[in-house]
């Protein structure tokens, strides 16, 4: 009977299905099970009796090995990935779990191990390990730290120079807020398929999270990165087509080179993830390599970034409202305000709303950040018109995020109340850029603001993409002209031709228009010639605390 079960076991164990060895504390190898042979191409007769490190590969350093060691004394076990060469010379990486074995007064060594290079290998092995993603069946951010690790260890070896990508999707969050993440995810998988398209034999993809994924890239010649990351880009130009179903997304890459730009796996994701965020920066659908100079930016923007949600949650003192006066060019008489957030910080100082909205919009804070706009502006207003004149516009700036947020009504509601009670009418800009990408909900919600008498302008007209078709469906009242075409009105560059031409598109869609940075007397009278309706620039009035508005205000 003892027999029979000793044969059981043993058929159970060479029919196992991952690599099983046992080895000898000398070591030497005892017994190799039938997976093992098919892993490494060796037979039992080949490799039984010789020691363990005739499967090594020769990537690791002595301190890998060492360190491998000291976890089977202190913990009597190690688990870890390793990179092993099969009997054709072919190096791969395997994910090795060695433990004791306790056998007849004996002890010896079982080494079990899977191919985690074989993507193919089913099912089953994907499901025990905790190492790829099952969307897209590629390397997650756990296993390729492992291969980056492998990789770097490697080069003190070889003269193979490689660089790290970090490849991050544009505009994938609207695919799953329009579709259902459903949808989203059979994109994704396409994606992926996109991007190893691209790459070669040796080089190697992972899904960090997300719409994120990376890839280690070896290189043989100065031009082979340049070209890895221009197809990268290239691939996603043409509409991703999914169920028959065009989806149009941009990847923006960034790409770190060791050992210029990290010396480790870790430092060289992290660059390449820096260089990525520059590439987004530069208006995405691009590539940038590593530069120490956008990582000082970056670290600047990082620590302004802690201090933003700091002073958010902490210090509301440090946020205040100035009020820019906007006039109606034909007459000079005063049209409205357009309130504008400021931020002061202790160690900063006055910092930029160009700085800092984004930051809020990108950490998901700027709901907060309206709340102390909308709390400096109710401290601001008197509760009863008093001589104040009637009809302005008190415009506020509101983020293509938060239309649609269940927080917003309750936000605005006694501000537009407040508002409407001195006898003012209330106006929201958002940023024509923003609104090239709002979804059929947003669009709807926007249209409720317009029936509720609040007005809707697009800021910053003329920096998008707008098409006349998709501008007559826009539920918006005011276009305001960018400074850009304000500033160099006049001029010989044909920007009064640009803002001839906005007037044009304005008056036949039966918008109101606004001028903004007007800074000058020609401006001026060239807006007024082309019959604009309202300006603001610092000619008229430069932004101020409503204390200061005073003689502004008088009509």
């Amino acid at each position: 009977m003892q027999v029979v079960q000793q044969q059981d076991f043993r058929a159970l164990v060479d029919n196992h299905p991952r690599a099983i060895m046992l080895s000898t504390t000398e070591p030497r190898i005892v017994y190799a099970n039938r997976m093992f042979r098919a892993v490494t191409g060796y037979q039992s007769d080949e490799v039984l009796g010789q020691p363990p490190s005739i499967l090594s590969s020769g990537l690791h350093s002595p301190e890998f090995y060492q360190a491998m060691w000291q976890s089977l004394e202190r913990h009597g076990r190690w688990e870890g990935l390793i990179w092993n060469r099969r009997k054709s010379g072919e190096t791969y990486p395997q994910w090795l779990t060695i433990y004791p074995v306790e056998h007849g007064n004996r002890r010896f060594w079982a080494g079990v191990f899977t191919d985690v290079g074989d993507v193919a290998a089913g099912d089953e092995r994907l499901a025990s390990l905790a190492y790829y993603d099952p969307l897209t069946e590629l390397p997650n951010r756990s296993l390729f730290q492992e291969f980056l690790k492998a990789r770097v260890a490697r080069r003190a070896r070889d003269s193979h120079r490689f660089a790290v990508l970090f490849v991050d999707l544009d505009f994938f969050k609207s695919v799953n807020d329009l579709h259902g993440h459903e949808c989203g995810d059979r994109v994704l998988q396409h994606a992926a398929h996109c991007i190893q398209s691209v790459l070669r034999k040796g080089d190697v993809v992972a899904r960090l999270s997300g719409d994120e994924f990376s890839a280690i890239i070896e290189l043989q010649s100065g031009e082979d990165l340049d070209g890895v990351c221009q197809r990268m880009i290239h691939i996603f130009q043409a509409p991703m087509v999914v169920d028959h179903r065009e989806y149009f997304l941009s990847a923006s890459v960034g790409a770190a080179v060791y050992p210029e730009h990290g010396k480790t796996g870790s430092e060289l994701l992290q660059n390449a993830d820096r260089a990525m965020y520059t590439a987004k920066l530069a208006g995405r659908a691009c590539y940038r390599l590593y530069s120490e100079v956008d990582t000082e930016q970056g670290r600047h923007e990082q620590r302004l970034s802690e201090a933003l949600m700091a002073s958010l949650k902490t210090a509301p003192e440090e946020f205040s409202v100035v009020y820019q006066p906007q006039y109606w060019l034909d007459s000079g008489r005063i049209a409205g305000l357009e309130a504008l957030l400021r931020w002061r910080h202790p160690e900063f100082g006055v910092v930029s709303p160009a700085e800092f909205v984004p930051i809020a919009e990108q950490r998901g804070h700027i709901h907060e950040l309206t709340g102390h706009l909308v709390r400096c502006i109710l401290a601001d207003l008197p509760d009863s018109p008093g001589l104040l004149p009637r009809d302005l516009r008190l415009a506020i700036n509101i983020s293509a995020r938060q239309i649609t947020d269940s927080r917003l009504e309750g936000l605005l509601g006694p501000l537009f109340c407040r508002i409407r009670r001195i006898g003012w009418l209330p106006e929201i800009e958002i940023t024509e850029t923003h609104l090239m990408n709002l979804s059929p909900q947003c669009l709807n919600r926007l249209r409720e603001f317009g029936h509720q008498g609040v007005g809707v302008a697009i800021d910053d007209f003329g920096t998008g993409y707008s098409s006349l078709a998709y501008l007559h469906t826009l539920p918006v009242q005011v276009l305001k002209i960018d400074r850009q075409f304000t500033w160099r009105l006049g001029g010989k560059s044909g920007d009064s031709r640009i803002v001839a031409a906005i007037l044009g598109i304005a008056e036949a869609l039966g918008l109101e228009v606004v001028a903004e940075g007007i800074e000058s007397e020609d401006q001026h009278s060239r807006l007024r010639e082309l019959k604009c309706h309202r300006g603001q620039g610092f000619l008229m009035a430069r932004p101020l605390p409503w204390q200061a508005l005073g003689s502004a205000l008088v009509d």
